[in-house]
């Protein structure tokens, strides 16, 4: 059964793949976000505004994100991992055509975490020859693994980049207004949803500050050398500490200007859930469950 299930899922892999490049030659469509000197803007709100899956109801992409990670985890099943991560990759690349150089760059840093973690269950060490495979090192100790624990490596990865790709289903699809929309009709703490919406705005505020404030130390040779390299690093976080004061209150005066009286409004779009995408979710997270219950 194993054996049938992989095939599967090699199919609707490829499956997924040939729809995907079909629909890029089809519709030459290049979506860019915008860069600057020094290193990549952060532009998850644009992908969110720019994706095809934004009029889809922001309930609905929380609901099937949030059910699909549950499901991803408890079950701690690899053939489940794998088809939440093509399913929430297709979703968030071919429907919601994002363009698969930005979806895999913003997926690298979660996977260097996670293959950093996962070495450490892998690998171990002992003063003795040990495991199935094992390496003598310096006369003085053995590092060696086993099959399976680079199985339960295997495992640890492919579940949590299947839940990591399902926030990212959410996040790259649905901008922040909107989830902070669904979390105020969830009954979260208006305080949190409040504090949560400013954060995230105020952390893009301090990266494109930050890179303004090393793009001006890089022109005038501050990384020239060691030296030179700690002394502006000593500078621009200095700065960037006086800098934030002052955008903290430039930010808190525009909101003040607005008529802020302690709640953030936005404007809701209506945007009611389709029978179609009813049943696209229902059958996926059945799926779910048919791979766990033929392949536990």
């Amino acid at each position: 059964m194993e054996k049938i299930i992989t095939i599967i899922l090699i199919l609707a892999a490829a499956a997924m793949f040939a729809h995907g490049l079909w629909k890029g030659r089809k519709n030459h469509h290049h979506f860019h976000i915008g860069h600057s000197h020094g290193g990549a803007t952060l532009g998850i709100d644009a992908f969110a505004y720019a994706s095809k899956l934004r009029s889809w109801n922001a309930g609905y992409k929380v609901l099937l994100a949030t059910a699909s990670l549950i499901l991803c985890i408890a079950f701690n099943n690899i053939y489940v991992s794998v088809a939440t991560i093509l399913f929430m990759g297709y979703l968030t690349v071919v429907i919601g055509e994002l363009e698969f150089d930005h979806y895999i760059s913003m997926l690298t840093i979660p996977i260097v975490f996670m293959v950093v973690g996962a070495v450490t269950i892998a690998i171990g060490y002992s003063l003795k020859p040990v495991g199935q495979y094992n390496l003598h090192v310096f006369n003085l100790f053995y590092i060696y693994c086993s099959n399976k624990s680079i199985a339960q490596a295997a495992v640890l990865i492919l579940k949590a980049l299947g839940a990591v790709s399902a926030l990212y289903m959410m996040t790259l699809t649905t901008p922040l207004t909107e989830l902070v929309s669904v979390l105020r009709k969830a009954h979260l703490p208006k305080l949190i949803v409040e504090l949560m919406n400013m954060i995230y705005r105020y952390i893009f505020i301090m990266l494109e500050t930050y890179t303004r404030l090393k793009n001006s130390a890089e022109s005038r040779l501050g990384y020239c050398d060691f030296r030179t390299s700690c002394y502006s690093f000593g500078q621009i976080a200095s700065n960037l500490f006086v800098v934030s004061l002052k955008k903290g209150n430039a930010y808190y005066n525009a909101l003040e200007a607005r008529c802020y009286d302690g709640e953030l409004n936005f404007l809701e779009e209506i945007k009611p859930v389709k029978s179609w995408q009813i049943a696209l979710a229902a059958a996926f997270l059945a799926a779910l469950c048919l791979i766990w219950f033929l392949t536990r």
